[in-house]
């Protein structure tokens, strides 16, 4: 199965969520009116696509309802597709890379969220690619993390830094940096601590990360990749919000969209955020992790 086939199936329940509602509300409507539009708000929302999101989508299609762009509910399907296909759409998805010398990507996110597993998928990419690849475990807290990492990197053939459980995030950064530079890595994936993200002291943690990073690299990490679990929905979003006070994010891994109705947070994360997907998780296995196409997204969503 290509990847294509498994991001449509992975969106099935998404789409009974969504897109199925809306053909049934079609079905169920001949003419368009007060009813049928305050029950597409309604379906909207459900589908985890967010209020903000919602209200500008109920805004396009009052007003392609004034250009007679909409004349019958049959004519909704498509214009909602087109819609949410150019939110989608907007914004930088592709990862940046370092012109010379490693690529550093720096991952966070609260536990549970699938981190470790991204960081592990994210490597058997890369090196699938004919990159070289090191881990650092500067989630230094746990030594499950990091046992977790270690594994990963033995898995993946990627090299491998760490310290001792509880030692200093920042001086495991420092050493994956000067180690990446010694090696002549291409990517370096570091690993951090998933608290919750409400802890202020995980602010100042991040920050002296950057900064150690940045002084060695500049213009590292290259990116700060946030992972969020794609089954949570709209907590995804109040997420984004909260982990972009702590760090300069530059784009999202939605993990788990395989086990998940809530599909329609991507749309909420494009539009009400402004936030890049970069990478979505359709499965549990290596492969299943792939950079986010918004147009085989909207495709995958849409198609019958």
């Amino acid at each position: 199965m290509g990847f294509f086939d498994k991001l449509k199936k992975s969106l099935n329940k998404t789409r009974e969520n969504l897109t199925n509602k809306i053909e049934k509300l079609i079905i169920g409507y001949a003419d368009i009116d007060d009813e049928f539009l305050d029950e597409l708000e309604e379906t909207l929302i459900m589908a985890d696509v967010g209020v903000t999101t919602t209200e500008k989508l109920m805004g396009a299609v009052r007003k392609g309802i004034k250009k007679k762009e909409i004349n019958t509910p049959e004519d909704l399907k498509p214009f909602l597709a087109k819609e949410i296909a150019s939110i989608l759409e907007q914004g930088e998805d592709t990862t940046r890379t370092a012109k010379n010398g490693p690529t550093v990507l720096l991952v966070i996110g609260v536990n549970g969220a699938g981190k470790t597993t991204t960081i592990g998928k994210l490597s058997a990419y890369y090196k699938e690619q004919g990159k070289s690849v090191m881990l650092a475990a500067a989630d230094t807290f746990r030594a499950a993390a990091i046992d977790q990492l270690k594994v990963w990197s033995q898995r993946t053939g990627a090299a491998f830094i760490q310290h001792e459980e509880g030692s200093d995030p920042a001086s495991v950064a420092f050493d994956a940096v000067k180690a990446a530079k010694a090696r002549n890595i291409d990517i370096l994936i570091v690993d951090t601590a998933g608290r919750l993200q409400t802890k202020s002291n995980l602010m100042e943690e991040l920050k002296k990360i950057n900064r150690v990073i940045s002084r060695e690299i500049p213009d590292a990490p290259h990116e700060t990749l946030l992972v969020l679990d794609a089954t949570t929905g709209q907590n995804a979003i109040s997420q984004v919000k909260l982990f972009t006070k702590a760090a300069p994010i530059s784009g999202v891994v939605l993990t788990k969209l395989d086990g998940t109705a809530k599909g329609g947070v991507v749309i909420g994360i494009k539009a009400e955020l402004s936030m890049p997907v970069k990478w979505i998780g359709v499965g549990e296995k290596v492969e299943d992790l792939r950079p986010f196409v918004a147009e085989d997204f909207a495709n995958a969503l849409f198609q019958d």
